[in-house]
């Protein structure tokens, strides 16, 4: 009787571990920046979500600051089945398709009204293009707008000539080159350094990287032209969403709808409390007046059509139902 009793409560805990109801499913989720950056934050509460909802059968570890895979590699890597799901900045894969660089083409969305607006239009692109490579988007998270940082009054794109310009992607090198500033590569590490020995004296970035560069200890003014407002997106590798419970399903989709309101919310948020800290540190901060504001949406126009260029019919009309939708 003794082996046919371990036989029978061997099968009895396997019947018991294969239930659905007591079965729990483990998930990776890589992403590229720190603990504490509002989007990694936004992605643990995302996490919890997830697991108060479906009562911890799903759990959700958040790999933060591009420990599990660095930030080109995450996309890959979900769509191989290697993690579940992932996060990356959208535009990081714009060699890949055009449509992915929307959000960062200059002065087309210079609001997080009109960047929301941006984003309605361009996420069923978007849900299309990730569902042909076999992944599912859940949710999209701005970054703080870009703006000017100068040492001096810039009244009109006219004053950027000549400036020693800090270009950091083809839209910086792209906007030195029609208003005849002086490009210069330096990377977000090498800021400060080329802020002291004048390497740079003039750039085009958020409030946040100019927070943690310290620029008040070089340059005095800040424009918030909101030039663009980039986004994370976050995604699930499709055949493992597939196959997960209907209610599980639905609990991702719910946490992953509160996780982009929250992620909008918190970004303007923190726009607003970066550029307070740049004024308390002696920053001249300010909107563009009119001349600069007219001269860089020129500019923008002209960024756009090249953008347009690359994206062909099907980019123009996710750009015509943009301004249809702001009109």
């Amino acid at each position: 009787m003794k082996p046919m009793t371990r036989l029978t409560l061997s099968l009895a805990g396997a019947l018991l571990l294969a239930s659905p109801a007591l079965a729990q499913t483990k998930w990776n989720l890589p992403a590229a920046y720190p603990t504490d950056n509002f989007h990694t934050e936004n992605l643990n509460a995302f996490s919890k979500d997830v697991a108060d909802a479906t009562g911890g059968k799903l759990q959700i570890t958040v790999h933060a600051n591009a420990s599990l895979f660095k930030a080109p590699e995450i996309k890959r890597a979900v769509q191989t089945g290697q993690a579940q799901a992932g996060e990356v900045l959208m535009s990081l894969h714009e060699n890949e398709d055009p449509l992915y660089g929307l959000d960062v083409v200059p002065f087309l969305a210079t609001s997080f009204d009109q960047s929301k607006k941006l984003w309605d239009v361009q996420r069923p692109a978007v849900e299309k293009k990730l569902a042909g490579q076999g992944l599912m988007l859940l949710f999209a998270v701005p970054w703080p707008p870009q703006g000017i940082f100068a040492k001096q009054d810039i009244n009109k794109v006219e004053d950027l000539k000549g400036v020693k310009w800090r270009a950091y992607n083809v839209g910086t090198a792209r906007i030195a080159e029609i208003v005849g500033a002086q490009p210069v590569t330096v990377q977000a590490a090498e800021l400060p350094q080329a802020l002291a020995t004048g390497v740079v004296t003039t750039f085009m970035t958020s409030g946040a990287t100019g927070y943690d560069a310290k620029v008040w200890e070089s340059l005095s003014h800040f424009y918030d032209t909101q030039a663009w407002i980039p986004k994370n997106m976050t995604f699930v590798n499709k055949a493992a969403f597939d196959a997960l419970d209907k209610p599980t399903q639905e609990a991702i989709l719910k946490a992953a709808k509160t996780a982009e309101e929250r992620g909008w919310r918190t970004a303007q948020e923190k726009t607003k409390w970066y550029l307070e800290q740049l004024a308390k540190n002696g920053m001249k901060v300010q909107s563009p007046g009119p001349e600069l504001k007219t001269g860089l949406q020129k500019v923008g126009e002209q960024l756009t059509a090249d953008w347009l260029k690359k994206a062909g019919s099907d980019g123009q009309a996710i750009v015509d139902a943009y301004k249809k939708a702001g009109s």
